[in-house]
């Protein structure tokens, strides 16, 4: 969570806002791929990437 709080405020300190849907949108590709890594689901997901 501390990782996260810091991730936030340098986006807050230095004005990168823009860079906030491309950390959302890895960190749902990351857990996406987290998640499905062990279900029949898997061999779809990494044929997509």
């Amino acid at each position: 969570m501390e990782f996260l709080k810091d991730i936030f405020g340098l986006l807050k300190e230095r004005k990168k806002w823009w860079l906030l849907p491309i950390i959302v949108v890895l960190l749902l590709i990351g857990g996406l791929i987290m998640m499905s890594g062990g279900s029949a689901v898997a061999p779809f997901i990494y044929a997509i990437f």
